[in-house]
């Protein structure tokens, strides 16, 4: 009779050592289907920017051109 309950009380501490562990394995899965959530996200933001950079450079650029502040000037044929 006392091995049976020993059995018990065994299988009873094996039991919640399962569901324990199971738990933590769900809850890393969802942790890792939130970073990885995060990831996209941070990349998709990464490439909107990439592309804003993109326009507000080449808008510079052309502002740049069309200023006779930034023309290069041509100090030789200044000079004769």
């Amino acid at each position: 009779m006392n091995c049976d309950i020993d059995g018990e009380m065994e299988n009873q501490v094996e039991m919640e050592e399962k569901t324990r562990l199971i738990n933590q394995v769900l809850e890393l899965q969802h942790t890792l289907e939130d970073l990885s959530a995060r990831v996209d996200a941070v990349k998709e933001e990464n490439l909107k920017l990439k592309s804003e950079n993109q326009v507000l450079g080449q808008y510079i650029e052309n502002l740049m051109s069309a200023s006779s502040v930034f023309q290069t000037t041509d100090t030789k044929s200044k000079r004769k």
